[in-house]
């Protein structure tokens, strides 16, 4: 069984409906099965090891007959919900790893073929036959602040832990349907000089609506707590598939990444950099489809920011020269994470030290092995380039340069970004049950939470220099959004 999940949504044409049930809603089914994620420079979760491999699910026949045996309860329980996100540790204690796993869906539609037609003929191979995709509109901020509190929650599990706290599966008492609960420890957050990082992620999360983006229903606190309620994924992470399968075949690679280039693309529309992309970070749906979850070191940058923030493995040489960046360093994790999915490693890790990583990519001397496809090797060495001015994704097309890159010729844009077509992997899980099998297990938290009464810096401003010195809990102004 594979193990790590995190928070995703529902079933593959569904990607709508579903969505919309927050969990003060009517009663009705749910979903679940959470992630953990690996060492990074925010909020991690624990990774754990998953049951399931790719090892044959080469090319596009492994993908029907994966979905022939798990697409019927699928399809069956597509009213669950999804999962919740889990977000790294601080910079000062980044490290590396990844995880990568995939998912399918049922219905008449061709598996995976309806992504990458091997046997037939191909598109044309230069951009003139691209679906041109329409970027979603960015979402006023959603309501999301103060709708909840932990009276609405049966806890049920801890489906990861990290350094500023841990994500739990609960289940809503008013729907009856599973989400995923992150709580974190406002001393940590402040500990660790991550106030700002966690901020940033409510404000990301509240904004953004996408198919392939994880989403966040509801935030509040009390006096030692910040909880964020999002999206149950059952299906766990990319980077537990990965590791299982060691390294992914092409169609295969080729399909999480062009989700992953979907979701890209619309924050990108919208100024937001991700910054934190890996396999670890990737989160599969009940059908194999992918969530991004973990926005603690999403910004909105319109032009240029200099932070340092990341996984050592994924970052850009101008990042880690600390020079001013935007954009395209998302661009250059997505470079780094297609070779990993293709070889099953990172082009720079060098015996894990964070330090020989960063000379290697600034060095920026990649090695491509010899069973990478001409396509995809073509596509890596336009990503993972130093020269701002050739890499793709920062030119002039922004990322429909990347879209229209040979290697994605065959990928119909319009049809997956509705979730049309069939994942390579489908997870298995019971949907709509909390099935938290693809995640590891950890001792519960022993500090029950809510019982220290109100924060009162958690009140309304003004806040007055005597009100917060006197505070006994002065960390709730530090969050006035949550």
């Amino acid at each position: 069984m594979p193990t790590l999940g995190f928070l995703k949504k529902k079933r593959t044409k569904d990607s709508g409906s579903r969505d919309l049930d927050a969990p003060t809603s009517p009663i009705k089914e749910s979903s679940g099965s959470p992630t953990t994620s690996r060492t990074s420079g925010s909020f991690h979760l624990h990774k754990t090891k998953t049951g399931d491999s790719l090892t044959n699910t080469t090319s596009n026949t492994t993908t029907s007959n994966t979905t022939s045996n798990t697409t019927t309860a699928s399809t069956s329980n597509a009213n669950a919900n999804t999962t919740p996100n889990g977000s790294h540790h601080p910079v000062d204690s980044m490290h590396a790893t990844s995880t990568p796993q995939q998912h399918t869906p049922s219905h008449t539609v061709p598996s995976i073929q309806n992504l990458i037609h091997a046997s037939n003929a191909a598109p044309p191979r230069n951009g003139a036959g691209t679906v041109q995709f329409h970027t979603q509109p960015l979402n006023q901020a959603r309501v999301t602040k103060g709708k909840y509190t932990l009276t609405d929650f049966a806890m049920q599990r801890t489906l990861g832990t990290g350094s500023f706290g841990r994500v739990h599966l609960v289940q809503s008492k008013h729907n009856q349907r599973f989400y995923a609960v992150k709580v974190l420890k406002k001393a940590q957050v402040v500990k660790m000089k991550q106030v700002e990082h966690t901020n940033d992620e409510r404000r990301m999360l509240q904004q953004v609506k996408h198919p392939f983006l994880i989403t966040l229903w509801g935030t509040f606190q009390d006096s030692k707590n910040l909880y964020m309620v999002m999206d149950f994924v059952e299906g766990g992470e990319l980077f537990s598939l990965l590791r299982k399968s060691q390294r992914f075949p092409n169609p295969v690679a080729k399909f999480y990444a062009a989700e992953v280039t979907l979701a890209l693309d619309y924050l990108h529309s919208h100024n937001i950099i991700y910054r934190d992309l890996k396999p670890e970070n990737l989160l599969l749906d009940r059908h194999g489809h992918l969530k991004i979850t973990d926005f603690g070191f999403a910004k909105e940058v319109p032009d240029i920011t200099w932070t340092l923030c990341g996984t050592p493995d994924y970052l850009a040489p101008e990042v880690v020269a600390s020079k001013g960046y935007n954009k395209s360093v998302d661009w250059w994790s997505l470079g780094i994470l297609i070779f990993e999915m293709l070889c099953g490693f990172t082009p720079f890790w060098d015996g894990g030290s964070p330090m020989k990583i960063y000379e290697n990519i600034l060095k920026s001397r990649v090695k491509y092995p010899p069973y990478i496809h001409p396509d995809a090797h073509d596509l890596l060495q336009k990503l993972i380039t130093p020269d701002l001015t050739k890499r793709l994704g920062n030119l002039h097309g922004g990322s429909k340069d990347v879209m229209n890159h040979p290697w994605f010729a065959e990928v119909t844009w319009d049809r997956l970004s509705k979730k049309d077509i069939d994942a390579p992997y489908v997870p298995p899980v019971r949907a709509g049950v909390g099935d938290a099998s693809q995640f590891d297990k950890y001792p519960e938290e022993t500090e029950a939470y809510g019982q220290a009464g109100d924060d009162p810096c958690v009140k309304s401003p003004p806040y007055t220099v005597e009100h917060i010195l006197t505070c006994p809990n002065s960390h709730g102004h530090l969050f006035p959004d949550f």
